[in-house]
């Protein structure tokens, strides 16, 4: 098996849990945000309606916690480790997000994946606006950005492995050969060629070597 390009989504796949709703401040927002986010991941709200919606109830917030929590992100067990042996191996490594910039910013600086794109919380005068823009979008964004990536790079499907959660990981699918569904919902399970259910990252190198 020779892969060149490893695709990392970030919630729930390098991190452990959902950005937005560590951010958010009190257990009730916390619970309306996961509710929201289960129905998106599953494929039972559209990508974009869900995040512009969950986005719009951080307004408020003050970017001092948000920086906080980003900070403090539970990584997924096995990822520094999965990564750098990855990258000794000379694969690029990759992380699209449709989380935000600021987390996966210094999720890169403790994990080494090579580049990463992202959404961004829009904040004034030091508060979340409730306002998000950026890469990662769409449904359909990150099989969009893949396309690129494998454009610029010559590399092609057949040497890309693409691992996520959830059902705005899907369009990536179509551009790779080794299509991962880590402790994924059903929507995403049914599509992959590779299911893992534990929480350990490591457990991908048992595919590719």
């Amino acid at each position: 098996m020779k892969i060149k390009l490893v695709v990392f989504d970030f919630d729930s796949t390098l991190m452990d849990g959902e950005t937005l709703e560590l951010i958010a401040q009190d257990d009730s927002l916390r619970a309306k945000l996961k509710s929201i986010t289960t129905q998106a991941m599953s494929g039972k709200l559209d990508f974009f309606e869900s995040l512009i919606k969950r986005v719009s109830y951080l307004k408020g917030i003050p970017l001092m916690h948000v920086n906080e929590v980003f900070s403090n992100l539970p990584y997924m067990t096995g990822a520094v480790e999965l990564i750098a042996k990855l990258k000794k191996n000379g694969i690029k490594t990759v992380c699209f997000s449709g989380g935000f910039d600021g987390a996966v910013k210094l999720a890169q600086k403790k994990l080494g994946f090579d580049v990463y794109f992202a959404n961004f919380l829009h904040e004034k005068d030091g508060f979340l606006t409730g306002l998000v823009g950026g890469d990662m979008m769409t449904s359909d964004s990150k099989g969009i950005m893949l396309e690129k990536l494998q454009k610029i790079t010559g590399i092609t499907p057949e040497e890309t492995m693409v691992v996520g959660d959830g059902a705005n990981d899907l369009s990536m699918f179509k551009y790779a050969r080794y299509k991962v569904a880590f402790c994924a919902k059903d929507v995403l399970k049914k599509q992959a060629n590779i299911i893992i259910n534990e929480k350990n990252l490591l457990a991908i190198l048992e595919e590719i070597e």
